[in-house]
């Protein structure tokens, strides 16, 4: 089977179009998805640093990558950051795929702890909490976007990019839809608000299973287990 672009063999079929493509024109089909996004919701501004929050997994250092190809034809910055939530042999992984592959890419990479923000691991703040009733994911999302909001306006960034995909979304919905929190959903529009700090995804209209196949056909190195 050929790629339907430039007739070199295929490597993806691509259901919802009906298309089949080779790896390489079904990379340039993910920056040019990734960048009619951007331009669309008007997520990123001439000029502009953009802080990219990378854990190490797939989606964020996918992110990173198409980032980094855009930001060498436009107007803008990329400053990739990592929250290190002290986690004990799980972050150690991740940290040192994210400190190589930002080296790789010649990004600038920062890695800001709890611990230093907040004078207290996830660990330690799990062992405070009163009863089960606050999950651990609860407690570190929370965390997690104070760190991130921290981060981005120490490195001087206007925007934070996050690697939540057309998946992500959908179970968002669904999940507001059948708790009902209906009130939510329109909470989930990309957040290109005037205000000092926004928050965008430009995965957001991009299949998981797409992100993946992009990780592995552009052999990008990425922690597997999840926290």
């Amino acid at each position: 089977m050929k790629c339907d672009r430039c007739e070199n063999a295929a490597a993806y079929s691509r259901k919802y179009s009906g298309e089949s493509l080779c790896s390489e024109c079904f990379s340039n089909s993910i920056l040019r998805k990734a960048a009619k996004t951007i331009s669309k919701h008007n997520m990123i501004q001439n000029g502009e640093l953009v802080c990219v929050a990378v854990s190490g997994g797939k989606d964020s250092l996918a992110l990173l990558h198409v980032l980094s190809k855009m930001a060498e034809n436009h107007n803008f910055g990329i400053h990739a950051v990592t929250i290190d939530e002290g986690i004990p042999g799980y972050r150690e992984e991740a940290l040192e795929i994210v400190k190589k592959f930002c080296g790789d890419l010649g990004v600038s990479h920062t890695v800001y702890s709890y611990k230093d923000l907040f004078d207290l691991t996830l660990d330690e703040s799990l062992r405070m909490r009163e009863g089960e009733k606050t999950s651990s994911c609860s407690i570190c999302g929370t965390f997690r976007r104070r760190a991130m909001d921290h981060a981005a306006r120490d490195i001087g960034a206007s925007v934070i990019a996050t690697g939540h995909n057309l998946d992500d979304t959908l179970q968002t919905f669904l999940i507001n839809v059948t708790s009902g929190d209906t009130h939510k959903i329109g909470w989930m529009d990309p957040d290109t608000s005037e205000n000092a700090l926004r928050k965008i995804k430009p995965f957001c209209e991009i299949y998981e299973s797409e992100i993946v196949f992009y990780a592995f056909t552009n052999n990008l190195p990425f922690q597997s287990e999840p926290c």
